[in-house]
């Protein structure tokens, strides 16, 4: 229809009969015949308004994939067997596929030998993060500290569990494989596995959907939790399900991986054994992984290791640690780094259940980047730093995906709270480091200025006026090659009575593992500093403009 509107004046807002707001359209009609549509070709040239042709068709998706409220397009996941069965690619949610493929990284997450992986258990799930084109949110919760994971499981207690796009894209861009979930509990759960494990048939049918709606929505495996008991023929097509869905995934997902819980054993009864073992060890053989439950001794962690023909598998199993501290378990909430500490001591993978709980049970949550900072920084020590792997140019603004205001080239552009993982970038290391004499030094997100989204980056610390030698700060550790000529260009803002110098550690590709980078040997490199008579400054800023306001210093 043609839209009549005039330049000076607001046409009025109506309320549609649902409630939402509209604007007033007028429409005109042709004089030969009222049915037809004018032409905006054919307004004349002097009316003073805009004319616009505006076509309006209706959603074919269901109305599940919008949110009650602001109509905003949202993820959510698979309640029912017969979801599952009738998915078609043709009716997928187009708003949830990850824009984001998986980012190489090094060492490959083949060839890491002690891996970790993150469940994300919150709340029921799909909170803000359900909102795939962003949201308006005071304090959510944002993870920002992937260069110390390999994998993050995305879990809810849907039969099917579908990962928000925004988390996916987040984990791509840092080479962390994402893994949505497949679970079946309590008495429905008993039936649903009764039903589609009796035969091949139909255990494949299951395997096959998972596997096209991995492909469709962009996220890498599945993990695989059984939570109820089985009969004798459904336990004994388990593997067999478990082996058809992995090489399926193998085969059609670039990096599939499929992981299985410790809960059903080879007998079909539910008992969690804390450990892998001859009873379950029939799941672990059919898939990539198996991911232990969390009420484990180190005597459970010593008699994994003698267990026959493991060999080189020992990284495929992740030693599960609830931070919720639930039942008889190492460590947990704020001591978790101690269970950590016993599981590197035998050399497994670990799987960190529920790390939300810096979240969760705090109820401040202004304080949340503040306790989530500090549990990882006490769980460094016995993690593993992996590098994205990069071409230049490379550029970060260490922007977290929300903000208490949104900026813009350094300026302010909005002074609302948002969140949008999709726009998190590629994040610095964050940590906190105890010094000589007193010293500290640790690396934060600030929200109070940016120069572009929401955070900035910010090293802060305290250095004794006896301590004379420079204090290094780590941001970065990247597997980029360099050419024989690298133009470096950093944006900060000093505070007073400190100077900034930057200092570039290159090593041999091939002597990069993340096992070992403290014993190899590096060259370090100061970067020389160009005046803005460079050729190379004065190139820089005819390509990229007045990038920063004033406030902001630019080397």
């Amino acid at each position: 229809m043609a839209m009549n509107a005039d330049l000076n004046e607001r046409p009025p807002r109506r309320k549609r009969e649902d409630g939402e707001e509209r604007e007033d359209v007028l429409v005109k009609r042709g004089k030969s015949d009222v049915s037809s549509l004018e032409s905006c070709l054919d307004q004349p040239m002097d009316s003073g308004s805009i004319h616009e042709v505006i076509k309006f068709t209706p959603s074919s998706l269901p109305v599940k994939h919008y949110d009650i409220d602001t109509t905003e397009p949202i993820s959510c996941g698979l309640t029912t067997m017969d979801d599952l069965l009738s998915w078609k690619r043709s009716e997928a949610n187009p708003f949830n596929v990850a824009s984001v493929p998986l980012a190489p990284r090094e060492p490959p997450l083949a060839t890491s030998p002690r891996r970790t992986l993150v469940s994300h258990d919150m709340m029921g799930g799909y909170l803000e993060d359900r909102f795939i084109q962003g949201t308006y949110s005071v304090a959510p919760y944002v993870f920002y500290h992937w260069q110390y994971i390999d994998i993050f499981n995305y879990f809810t207690h849907n039969l099917v569990t579908i990962p928000p796009a925004v988390w996916t894209n987040a984990a791509h861009k840092h080479g962390v494989v994402m893994i949505g979930t497949f679970i079946t509990e309590w008495t429905d759960g008993k039936t649903m596995c009764e039903s589609f494990l009796k035969d091949e048939e139909s255990y494949r049918a299951v395997a096959d959907k998972l596997v096209q709606i991995s492909r469709c929505y962009g996220f890498d495996g599945w993990l695989v939790n059984i939570e109820n008991s089985l009969s004798e023929v459904a336990v004994n097509n388990t593997p067999l399900f478990l082996r058809y869905l992995t090489d399926q995934m193998h085969l059609r997902v670039s990096g599939g991986l499929v992981l299985w819980y410790d809960s059903v054993i080879d007998s079909g009864h539910l008992q969690w054994q804390n450990e892998l073992n001859q009873k379950n060890r029939i799941f672990f053989d059919a898939c990539d992984g198996f991911f232990t439950n969390y009420n484990w001794t180190e005597q459970n962690l010593e008699a994994m290791k003698d267990l026959g023909g493991l060999g080189d598998r020992q990284a495929d199993v992740y030693v599960g640690v609830d931070v919720f501290a639930r039942g008889q378990v190492v460590g947990g909430m704020f001591e978790t780094n101690k269970a950590l500490d016993v599981i590197r001591k035998h050399n497994f993978s670990v799987a960190i259940f529920a790390p939300g709980w810096v979240y969760e049970t705090h109820e401040d949550k202004s304080e949340f980047p503040r306790n989530q900072d500090k549990f990882w920084a006490l769980l460094s020590d016995s993690l593993y730093v992996h590098r994205p792997s990069l071409s230049l140019p490379f550029i970060s603004s260490f922007c977290q995906g929300f903000g208490k205001d949104l900026y813009w080239r350094g300026k302010r552009e909005s002074e609302r709270s948002w969140f949008n993982l999709s726009a998190q970038e590629i994040q610095p290391l964050y940590y906190h480091t105890e010094l000589e004499g007193g010293a500290w030094l640790r690396s934060r997100g600030c929200p109070e200025d940016a120069l572009s989204g929401g955070r900035s980056l910010v090293l802060e610390g305290l250095i004794p006026s006896s301590h004379t030698s420079p204090v290094c700060a780590k941001i970065f550790s990247l597997h980029v090659p360099l050419a024989e000529k690298t133009l470096l260009s950093v944006v900060y803002k000093p505070s007073a009575g400190i100077s900034v110098n930057l200092e570039l550690k290159t090593a041999d590709a091939n002597l990069c593992t993340h096992i070992d980078m403290q014993n190899i040997q590096v060259s370090s490199v100061s970067p020389e500093r160009l005046d803005e008579g460079h050729q190379l400054h004065r190139r820089f800023t005819e390509l990229c403009g007045n990038l920063v306001p004033s406030d902001w210093t630019v080397r």
